[in-house]
């Protein structure tokens, strides 16, 4: 029977410090709360479960280690903020989900209008904060991906990962699932792509993961090598996690890319992780490098 082994890594939750919910509550524009009702400036008001931001609660879990990306996720547009507004938001994160304890970690996050590098540079040495988040908005042209570049390359000289999450998307006219099922998908296929064309000369060394398998970027891997005559390349250093899809993406993604490319990503509280213990199709060794061992090579840490 297959066994959880042990480390267990989480690289996509999200929890909101009570420093965050605080100054989240001070606003008197989006992004705000009033009571426990979400305000942003690119979606309809959200009613958020207090208990999904219970961290005694959520700290009752099966995974040993689980890292935090910025509140709801980066759809809050903190990062493009004017910087006056960003800084005590984005102060109050770092603080609050550095202080969170075990098994808590945090991304850290930079404003893109006026990115403080060198503060960065000490918020990727800080205990507590495992590396960089970013937008795919942020880098869905090979042109702004280029952009964006000088910002990467201070996680790169840390020697820390970045996550490459959904961002802000245009207002919509569909049903409320419209923005995760159609436009995050398509957000993180364009940044796929951006970096499958220019990202890995610009950022030789760089560790890099995709949350929500890329969109399912890699399953166009034919489609590219059909109208760009090129080969789409994965690398150990590239990684996709498994946020929001089973059996069927998870599967389909091993085939385009294979098994060390992927990673344990839940989105929890907004989406239940891939049940890699009930699926009697995974091998022991294949639940280990989805959950532990290709992990910790993210977070540049030798797998035990």
């Amino acid at each position: 029977m297959t066994q959880r082994p042990p480390g267990g890594i989480d690289v996509h939750q999200h929890l909101w410090p009570p420093e965050f919910i605080e100054r989240l509550r001070r606003r008197a524009t989006p992004p705000m709360l009033r009571g426990w009702t979400l305000h942003t400036a690119y979606e309809a008001p959200y009613d958020v479960d207090a208990a999904a931001h219970d961290v005694e609660l959520r700290r009752a879990s099966d995974i040993d280690r689980a890292l935090v990306a910025l509140a709801m996720s980066t759809p809050l547009g903190v990062e493009a903020l004017p910087p006056d507004d960003a800084q005590p938001l984005l102060a109050a994160w770092h603080t609050g989900v550095a202080g969170l304890g075990g098994p808590f970690v945090g991304w850290a996050v930079a404003s893109t209008r006026e990115p403080e590098l060198a503060h960065l540079d000490r918020l990727l040495r800080t205990h507590g904060i495992v590396g960089l988040q970013v937008g795919s908005h942020s880098m869905d042209t090979p042109a702004s991906l280029e952009a964006l570049a000088p910002l990467l390359r201070r996680a790169e000289l840390a020697d820390r990962p970045v996550l490459v999450h959904p961002g802000p998307v245009d207002p919509h006219p569909g049903p409320d699932w419209w923005p995760a099922v159609v436009q995050y998908p398509a957000a993180q296929q364009a940044a796929w792509w951006s970096w499958q064309t220019v990202g890995r000369s610009l950022l030789p060394d760089l560790r890099i993961c995709f949350v929500a398998g890329a969109g399912l970027a890699p399953l166009s891997i034919e489609r590219f090598a059909v109208r760009a005559r090129a080969v789409a390349r994965a690398d150990d250093d590239l990684f996709v996690d498994t946020s929001s899809y089973g059996r069927l993406g998870v599967d389909a993604l091993r085939t385009a890319l294979g098994a060390r490319t992927i990673v344990l990503g839940s989105d929890r509280p907004y989406a239940e992780p891939f049940d890699l213990i009930a699926d009697p199709h995974l091998s022991d060794a294949e639940m280990r490098a989805y959950c532990h061992d290709n992990p910790a090579r993210l977070l540049g840490v030798a797998p035990n």
